[in-house]
């Protein structure tokens, strides 16, 4: 069989599942704020085609001890490193093997669904982030969105892009290519000397002043994974606002955002950051299925695909690489919106900044001890770095663990202990960190 005839086959068969959603809702209720989050089950997942006789386990959304059972993490250890490359919860991991069995059983019958679950997990991200389905592409990691965000943008020799020297390396290697293809050029600017010092005001006046008429995409990182800063979006999004007041077309500055660190530990509806487009794994604070992201857009025109879809037709569909992938991954991910909707975004969010910033304080009273994040946690998230005197990161890591504590060490030239509180770790566990931490020393 042809390349063209097993697409057009695919895409005939992906195509005949998409009327079997038209009727289902889009995702959980969402959990009312406050401590009273929803226990009702799941509207999408319960008329989601292709789930059947699926059996979700069931939890108390309210009590955290039972939201810390859902992880098969050891309970004899603090899991601080969890962030890097999420575990499953019990609900994601029956899913994975309720469509792994139905691909292994009836290959045909489950692909014939996929366009409708793909449609499903769309529905369940946009009532978890906001916006609408249409705005988010399926990818299978950060690095995969934001090499199609950049590789997308149409740009000319003489434009220019303004980044940063806070980046991960997959958003420079992106930006070194799209300089590559296009002739434009890259300019890099620091927005803190002091990573623990960073204020809302620094960070905007910086990236502002750093701004020419040349500039054509703002390219940032929203929490930085080496110090733990966040960056502030939304008044960075005014500067960019400001600068494109009286610019038109291809003059105008495009806002793009490596999302990962923030997207579910940050409590906002994504349209309301003011970026043009984000990249996000779902495979860290969201806790999705391993292999997983998204790749939002407030408007998909201004990038042109990299991949050919397989996704059928729509915007957010045709940024979707095609390709076979794990599915039965892909396809869970409405397993873990739902989970994190039915405690509550609000309430995983202050769970993981209460707890962060109780890290931060505990140790910033450590002599011998230095607290790399800011304490201020409108420019911080969930990721607290901290430089312990004398010790090499690494070798903190492996001490701590002695202790019964899972941390790690941020992967750059200047490297630093790294601990990320979430809804698997607790109060009590921060104090038993914080205790073991200040051992070191």
């Amino acid at each position: 069989m042809t390349t063209t005839s097993r697409r057009a086959l695919l895409g005939v068969g992906l195509a005949g599942g998409a009327g079997a959603l038209a009727g289902c809702t889009s995702g959980r209720d969402p959990a009312p704020a406050g401590d009273t989050p929803s226990t009702s089950a799941s509207t999408s997942a319960a008329a989601m085609p292709g789930r059947g006789d699926l059996d979700v386990p069931d939890f108390d959304p309210r009590d955290w001890s039972s939201v810390r059972d859902q992880f098969p993490l050891p309970t004899d250890r603090a899991q601080f490193a969890a962030f890097v490359l999420s575990p499953h919860t019990a609900q994601v991991s029956a899913a994975i093997d309720h469509h792994r069995a139905r691909l292994d059983t009836d290959t045909e019958a489950a692909l014939l669904e996929g366009q409708a679950l793909e449609e499903a997990v769309r529905r369940a991200a946009a009532s978890y982030a906001g916006g609408s389905p249409g705005q988010f592409a399926l990818t299978d990691s950060t690095t995969t969105g934001i090499s199609l965000m950049y590789g997308g943008l149409d740009l000319a020799p003489g434009d220019e892009v303004l980044t940063t020297t806070h980046d991960f390396y997959s958003t420079e290697a992106a930006l070194r290519l799209l300089a590559l293809r296009t002739g434009a050029g890259l300019r890099p600017t620091t927005l803190y000397d002091d990573p623990a010092t960073a204020t809302v005001d620094q960070l905007t006046s910086r990236l502002a002043d750093a701004v020419t008429d040349r500039t054509r995409v703002v390219a940032v990182t929203w929490v930085h994974s080496g110090t733990g800063v966040r960056l502030p979006i939304t008044e960075i999004a005014a500067v960019v606002a400001e600068a494109n007041r009286d610019r038109s077309g291809s003059e105008r500055i495009r806002f793009c955002v490596d999302g990962v660190h923030g997207f579910a530990a940050v409590d906002v509806d994504l349209p309301d950051l003011g970026c043009d487009f984000l990249a996000a794994g779902t495979h860290k604070w969201l806790f999705g299925p391993r292999g997983t992201g998204v790749l939002w857009g407030r408007d998909w025109q201004p990038l042109t695909e990299l991949i050919p879809t397989f996704s059928g037709p729509g915007e957010a569909q045709r940024m979707t690489p095609g390709g076979y992938h794990d599915f039965e991954h892909r396809w869970a991910l409405s397993e873990a919106f739902a989970f994190h909707e039915r405690i509550g975004r609000d309430r995983v969010v202050a769970r993981t900044v209460e707890q962060a910033s109780a890290l931060k304080e505990g140790l910033a009273e450590v002599d011998g001890i230095r607290v790399v994040t800011p304490r201020d946690p409108e420019v911080s998230a969930g990721i607290v770095c901290v430089d312990v005197r004398g010790m090499l990161p690494a070798d903190a890591v492996a001490a701590l663990r002695e202790q019964g504590v899972v941390a790690s060490a941020t992967p750059y030239r200047q490297s630093y202990l790294r601990l990320g509180p979430s809804i698997v770790t607790s109060p009590e566990e921060v104090d038993a960190a914080v205790q073991a931490v200040s051992g070191l020393v």
